[in-house]
């Protein structure tokens, strides 16, 4: 298989042993979870603010997509962590915004105890180019 990492710093970088994205096959895009973190500054971004916190993350996500090649567009499968439930609402009104309705990709939304940086907000995607 063939493998090519995708590091960029136009996300916020790797603060443990990964990378933020792998291309595999030459086709698939597999990036990594993605919190809100200004990548020019390492800071958080939207405080307690979900919504905020979630369009960080997707420009995040769209930066690393950008480095491989791809955009939301190709984005077949999302995962999204939420800290709290309840934020379901003000995550998915962001979310909606950049992914559509009719063809938005497949989507997993779960609840967690925690999230690194005890974030509101982190979600993962994969992308076929």
């Amino acid at each position: 298989m063939d493998r090519k990492i995708i590091n960029t710093p136009n996300a916020p970088a790797p603060v443990g042993p990964y990378n933020q994205a792998i291309v595999a096959s030459g086709s698939m895009v597999f990036v990594a979870g993605q919190i809100p973190l200004d990548p020019a500054t390492g800071q958080l971004v939207g405080c307690d603010d979900v919504a905020a916190q979630t369009e960080q993350a997707i420009a995040n996500l769209t930066a690393i997509l950008t480095a491989a090649g791809a955009t939301l567009a190709n984005v077949v499968k999302t995962s999204v962590f939420l800290k709290d439930m309840n934020d379901f609402a003000a995550m998915n009104a962001v979310y909606a915004q950049h992914f559509g309705d009719a063809e938005a990709p497949a989507r997993a939304c779960v609840e967690v105890a925690c999230l690194p940086k005890d974030v509101r907000v982190e979600i993962e995607c994969i992308a076929v180019l």
